[in-house]
């Protein structure tokens, strides 16, 4: 069962179900690595929980939670 990258908890490992973002935003989401099948971690929160740190193979990236409530994963 797949949902929001926003809802996945620290340190806890998910890969991407899908990215419904469309147009710009969704080239930009994938230009990052983001694409389905890849496996990510979350590995910090700023303190008001925007933005989002996730580890993607040996990369860490931020990501605006606007951002990330495009992207569908399913936990390991």
């Amino acid at each position: 069962m797949s949902f929001n990258l926003r809802s996945l908890p620290m340190d806890k490992d998910a890969t991407i179900d899908r990215i419904t973002a469309q147009g710009e935003l969704g080239r930009r989401i994938r230009d990052m690595g983001l694409v389905p099948g890849m496996t990510i971690k979350v590995i910090g929160k700023a303190p008001l929980r925007d933005p989002v740190a996730l580890r993607i193979g040996g990369s860490t990236i931020s990501l605006r939670n606007s951002e990330a409530d495009y992207i569908e994963v399913e936990a390991l």
